[in-house]
């Protein structure tokens, strides 16, 4: 088992897991789905695609579960930064650099090299992921555990009540519930500068109002690894296992029976879905860290790993590198020579190989891009 002085292997493989689906696993799925009868309509292949509003698929769990890794990884990263005696207000610096980079880094994925800041969209995925985890760290860096577990009650709760029972009041007689007529929608409405994505431009799935919950989401990752790093007699690393998969199962339960009044929704992050990805997330890592820092099984980690230690800049390389006009350079003479399905089979497998040999390039020169 690692000690608690070094980096959880794990991390890296269970980023690496969650990022090899938007890399171009789910498309490789679809088609393997697509050489069968149900094809594109299988269970599996559904899964590899967001729900339109309520309900939950694997594909609603990829965002989440990397912004819960990314609170994992604080606890380790700030006791670091103690044990060599950085000042706190230089932690202070770096947790809200880390935060706007991210911000930032959302708006050059948005397109704001196109300089065209009237149709711009200023929410983002990484700029969610930048703002929950700051004010995650913040809270992690002056309250106690027993503090921060009220505040992200007192969070989940109050962002309940808010949405279940307070339409937009911009929408006469709309459910609040509704893409139309929620009041983080309201809100973002209000506040939020640039283009709103969704919903004739009313709505945006990682808004301002919405990122509330998300805090909650980071904070759990932040409870996970610092229960991880807990040195109290007879934690072995199995115990700590157990006890992870038994919280979320806990989780899982709450979360359902919540979800029965406030739906499991991704776009409006609803405190239901938090404590049910929530759930999955402290699932996988259980599993993850089980199996890799405990038993030391490390071998089969490196394909995601490699993809593990540059997530974000796959995920940026993704919106400005021509991935796909390279794998059809290599592979669309035989695809053409394929019937359709195998075709598609063989563009998904061309993309996803091309990646992951990009990252692989990267990981072999030691370049990693850290923010």
């Amino acid at each position: 088992m690692a000690d608690n002085n070094k980096r959880l292997l794990s991390l890296d493989a269970l980023r690496g897991f969650d990022m090899f689906f938007i890399m171009g696993l789910a498309s490789f799925i679809c088609a393997v789905c697509g050489l069968f009868p149900e094809g594109g309509d299988c269970a599996l292949a559904r899964n590899m695609s967001h729900v339109q509003w309520d309900g939950l698929r694997h594909h609603d769990t990829i965002f989440p579960l990397f912004l819960f890794i990314a609170g994992i990884s604080f606890p380790f990263s700030y006791a670091k930064q103690i044990s060599s005696g950085t000042s706190r207000g230089r932690i202070y610096c770096k947790i809200f650099r880390r935060g706007i980079v991210l911000v930032l880094l959302g708006l050059v994925y948005n397109g704001l090299f196109n300089l065209d800041f009237e149709n711009l969209r200023v929410a983002s995925v990484l700029g969610r992921i930048g703002l929950a985890w700051m004010f995650a760290a913040l809270l992690f860096i002056n309250f106690n555990k027993v503090t921060r577990a009220v505040i992200a009650a007192v969070i989940l709760i109050g962002y309940y009540l808010v949405i279940r029972f307070i339409p937009a009041p911009d929408v006469y007689g709309g459910d609040p519930l509704s893409i139309d007529a929620n009041f983080a929608g309201y809100f973002d409405r209000l506040f939020l500068p640039g283009r709103l994505l969704y919903n004739h431009g009313n709505f945006d799935p990682e808004g301002l109002f919405s990122t509330l919950p998300a805090i909650v989401t980071a904070m759990l990752g932040m409870f996970t690894g610092e229960f991880v790093r807990s040195e109290k007699k007879g934690l072995t690393g199995g115990r700590k296992s157990l006890y992870l998969a038994l919280s979320g199962l806990v989780m899982l339960g709450i979360g359902l029976l919540w979800s029965l009044d406030f739906p499991i929704n991704k776009k409006l992050w609803s405190s239901s879905f938090v404590l049910v990805v929530g759930a999955y997330s402290v699932l996988m890592f259980a599993l993850f860290y089980y199996i890799i820092d405990v038993k030391g099984h490390t071998k089969w980690t490196l394909p995601f790993k490699v993809v593990g230690m540059n997530s974000i800049t796959i995920y940026l390389a993704q919106r400005i590198i021509g991935f796909r006009k390279i794998s059809d350079f290599f592979f669309s003479g035989v695809a053409q020579m394929c019937p359709e399905e195998w075709a598609r089979l063989i563009d998904s497998t061309g993309y996803l190989l091309v990646s992951w040999l990009f990252l692989y390039f990267l990981y072999r020169k030691k370049i990693f891009l850290k923010v």
